[in-house]
């Protein structure tokens, strides 16, 4: 088959995303281009950061990552933007708005999970070092009194026992 004109690549590709939501199966039938070539295209456009959601219909199938595309696409658009965006996709506000709330949420709570276990681990290891400190106290007391009792034994048994006298 000869070299197809952007145009047409572009139309097919149009039915491959939301509203269309076409499968590449049955758009091969209709083009008569194979299911490779069309998977290639779509592969592509997917990696530009387009929406293309993998042949479900429903929205409640598509991959984080479509959903997330569909995401980053609307973040500067305005309300009215947002719905006509959402009208020529086949998408509802509310579904991209729940899927922002989703995103930012994912987010925040690694943010706040890695704060909250910073502040665990500073915590931990001042224990620690208290209870080092404890612990080089406590054997600095032991080996004063080993030495002490080692003296009086040696005192002992030098002079004797003093107490009889």
């Amino acid at each position: 088959m000869a070299k197809l004109s952007k145009e047409i690549k572009h139309r097919i590709l149009q039915r491959m995303m939301p509203p269309n939501n076409e499968s590449v199966s049955e758009i091969a039938r209709d083009t008569g281009l194979s299911e490779g070539t069309l998977y290639k295209w779509k592969k592509t456009t997917k990696a530009q950061g387009f929406a293309m959601p993998a042949g479900e219909t429903a929205t409640e199938k598509w991959s984080t990552r479509d959903k997330f595309a569909i995401v980053v696409e609307t973040t500067t658009l305005s309300q009215i933007e947002l719905a006509e965006y959402c009208r020529t996709k086949g998408l509802y506000v509310e579904q991209v708005e729940a899927w922002r709330d989703a995103c930012m949420q994912a987010n925040g709570g690694v943010a706040e999970q890695a704060t909250k276990l910073q502040k665990e681990l500073r915590t931990k290891e001042q224990e620690v070092k208290a209870l080092s400190r404890e612990l080089q106290r406590k054997e600095s007391a032991l080996a004063e009194t080993a030495a002490l009792l080692v003296l009086r034994k040696k005192a002992q048994a030098i002079w004797g026992d003093q107490e009889d006298e």
